[in-house]
């Protein structure tokens, strides 16, 4: 039996710790095997056998909302975005944190900076820690109750209460309206960081214009993209937005798919072309054939991939998580021991023995609001969310926050050749049969270069692979591609050859290495199939009935970003760069030389290629291997990151294996990926570093009596306010090569 799954929104969380504490009440829950919360996307996953009324029950115990269960597609209208104010205003626990700031001003004024003490004063602290504090204290006893866990909230109210009957009644009152008001700036900010997700499915329409055939005319309605199925027709004019992933059915245009690729120019597009939602339609009409449902657009699988990656944690994030839940703890005994020991064993004063001189258990108070791990906890997340979301606007896509910090230790690169560095779509330009040995142009004298045409083409017509495109194309440039039916009893030796039955006849098709073990040939002819790959061209052998009988010549081309890409790979200081093929030696180190590398690795079936990423491994450490095709992916999902080009003849396995995924085959996003991993890994290293120091010297500050609480919650506040602020700049930075060498990495 299927386990039961169901995905729900969250309402009110406003950092990471909120999303740990719902997802730690519902897996305690009867019935429930699994509880993951995503607090980029506040999406909460629960898998097991249990009602959605007890899994509201749950959350709203924990002080939280439990919207509706949700899908995010394309066309679904989202929350409006809000400025910080109406953020504020539209909370109830905010609402009250700014009427506790309201009534915390005379203490702050009087008691404070005048150091006067007055009743009335007094009065109104009082109502501000009534009135800010009541939510946090709330939610801290809801934490303790239902999860058995001190949190945040429990620390604050703590010093809140502990400052209180030691007389600190504006201390008290600073302490909670300031944590409330610097866990509302926290929610706003990952309410922006969320809207940078969703902003993605902002660009495609909610409806669409549906044609309908009725009596012989057409007749064109207005309908919701949700409701579009399959094999319907619809009409995109001119400047529009394409709303669905079709199918070009008629007219001639361009479109910008900068949605997708990242890559902001524009792509013809004509009958039996695919179009995406999301692209902008250029100067023609369009009638298109819906190819997907809106949930499975491409644009709709992008926001899923992105928000599926941001659960998963990368090593630095949980690190942090579980540093955190053992911090909490160790802070509350820590802040005990300051407050007891010195009074008991050295004579110090416990309550502060004047105004001026502050008391070990003021100062143990203060050590707990400047200890909160706030800024801890926020630093990573934030940073990991901002750059998966950039790179997600820019065409890349990380499958995991892992992916985004293994990229960033890059040391070796490994790249497939053929669709990688190459354009992938090869070209059958000369052959060679049984009357003459040397190659002549396809179109040229050569009497029997038809037959071998069609016959390698109704052995390879079902295939994908690059080279049988190539024979595909030269079959209908020369009118055979009917003149066999597809070969029966086909079988595959990846990375060697195909062989099938045509016409009561055994063909082969394959590499002059699979010819050497399969079909008898001279030395003659062998000398023939060396020496005619020598400027680096594939050949593709026909072989009928075990014997050799001709040779058709294909030319790829390299891609114009290859060379940049490299060069500026290692203006990045990465030189260990590899082309991995399966092509011959010759025609690899041609590629090799065009593109500006110097190690290659030929000859290479699937199994080659795992075994020289395992190879490079043990020689490097980490290594990323960039492919496109189906044997590129075992060595994809072994190395360390695999990152697969989306192209034309892209494989499902290659991106499936993979870690991270460009979405447009366009190798200069990779050294953008790269640039942009290290610049998250060095926002994250920075904000721990500058959050673990400012509170060291607080905390240092609290022990020597030299800090007072309202300095400390500032002071915290402020250290995540930065840190969250600085994890945020990585949504828009423009990661250059300057910057790269800037943040030095």
């Amino acid at each position: 039996m299927a386990e039961k799954v169901q995905i729900f929104e969250i309402g009110g969380m406003d950092c990471s710790d909120c999303a740990r504490k719902v997802a730690s009440g519902v897996e305690k829950l009867p019935g429930v095997q699994l509880s993951e919360i995503n607090f980029a996307s506040s999406k909460l996953k629960v898998v097991g056998d249990i009602s959605p009324e007890a899994i509201q029950e749950r959350v709203q115990a924990l002080g939280y909302r439990l919207i509706e269960p949700v899908q995010r597609t394309a066309g679904k209208i989202r929350p409006h975005k809000h400025n910080f104010l109406s953020f504020l205003w539209l909370r109830a626990e905010t609402r009250m944190a700014l009427i506790g700031a309201v009534l915390i001003l005379p203490g702050l004024i009087f008691n404070e900076f005048l150091g006067r003490e007055y009743l009335w004063v007094n009065f109104f602290s009082v109502a501000a820690i009534v009135s800010a504090g009541f939510p946090v204290a709330r939610s801290a006893w809801r934490n303790l109750h239902i999860n058995h866990a001190i949190d945040i909230n429990f620390l604050m109210t703590l010093a809140a209460v502990g400052a209180f009957f030691i007389g600190a009644y504006s201390e008290a009152g600073m302490v909670m309206v300031l944590f409330a008001l610097g866990e509302a700036l926290e929610g706003f900010t990952a309410e922006k960081a969320r809207h940078s997700i969703g902003a993605l499915l902002d660009v495609v329409p909610q409806t669409a214009t549906l044609l309908l055939s009725q009596s012989g005319s057409v007749t064109e309605l207005i309908t919701d993209v949700a409701a579009l199925k399959v094999g319907d027709r619809i009409l995109v004019r001119p400047g529009e937005i394409i709303p669905m992933d079709a199918t070009v059915e008629s007219g001639i245009s361009s479109a910008n798919q900068s949605a997708i690729t990242g890559e902001s120019r524009l792509v013809s597009k004509q009958t039996g072309d695919k179009v995406f939602a999301s692209s902008i339609n250029g100067e023609g009409a369009l009638t298109l054939v819906v190819s997907q449902i809106a949930s499975e657009n491409t644009i709709s699988r992008v926001i899923r991939l992105v928000e599926e990656a941001q659960t998963k944690q990368a090593p630095a994030q949980r690190f942090i998580d579980s540093f955190a839940r053992w911090y909490t703890p160790l802070v509350v005994v820590l802040a005990a021991l300051v407050a007891v020991i010195p009074p008991l064993f050295f004579n110090a004063p416990f309550l502060n023995p004047s105004p001026e001189i502050h008391g070990w258990l003021y100062r143990g108070l203060t050590l707990l609001v400047i200890s909160c791990p706030c800024a801890l906890v926020i630093s990573t997340p934030v940073s990991i969310i901002s750059a998966i979301s950039n790179a997600a606007k820019n065409g890349v896509l990380f499958k995991s926050g892992l992916a985004l910090e293994q990229l960033s230790k890059t040391k070796v690169i490994a790249f497939d050749k053929t669709g990688t560095l190459t354009e992938g779509s090869p070209v059958v330009v000369a052959a060679r049969g049984q009357d003459h040995r040397e190659f002549v142009p396809l179109d040229g004298d050569c009497s029997d270069c038809a037959e071998l045409v069609a016959l390698a083409h109704a052995v390879e017509r079902r295939s994908q692979h690059p080279l049988s495109q190539a024979v595909a194309q030269a079959a209908e440039m020369l009118g055979v591609a009917e003149r066999y039916p597809a070969a029966e009893q086909v079988s595959a030796a990846p990375g060697l050859g195909v062989r099938g039955n045509v016409d009561g006849r055994t063909i082969h098709i394959g590499s002059h290495q699979w010819l050497d073990e399969n079909i008898a040939h001279s030395q003659e002819e062998c000398e023939d199939l060396t020496n005619s790959t020598q400027d680096g061209s594939s050949q593709i052998n026909v072989a009928i009935d075990g014997r050799l009988h001709g040779s058709l010549l294909a030319i790829d081309i390299v891609r114009p970003s290859s060379k940049q890409t490299i060069a500026d790979l290692k203006a990045m200081k990465i030189n260990q760069l590899v082309m991995l093929t399966g092509d011959h030696p010759v025609a690899a180190q041609q590629i090799a030389q065009q593109v500006g590398m110097t190690d290659f690795r030929s000859n290479l079936l699937p199994q080659d290629k795992l075994q020289a990423v395992e190879d490079l491994q043990r020689q490097f450490g980490n290594v990323v291997m960039v492919g496109d095709g189906i044997n590129d992916a075992p060595a994809l999902a072994l190395a360390d990151v695999g990152i697969a080009l989306r192209g034309v003849n892209s494989s499902a396995q290659a991106m499936e294996s993979a870690d991270v995924t460009l979405m447009q085959a366009d190798l200069t996003r990779l050294p953008y990926a790269i640039r942009l991993s290290r610049a998250a890994m060095s926002t994250i290293r920075f904000n721990i570093i500058f959050a673990i120091g400012v509170k060291a010297a607080f905390m240092i500050l609290a022990t020597l009596g030299l800090s007072s609480m309202w300095m400390a919650v500032m002071a915290d506040m402020g250290i995540s306010i930065l840190v969250t602020l600085n994890g945020m700049t990585l949504l828009k930075r423009p990661v250059s090569v300057k910057l790269h060498i800037a943040v030095g990495c």
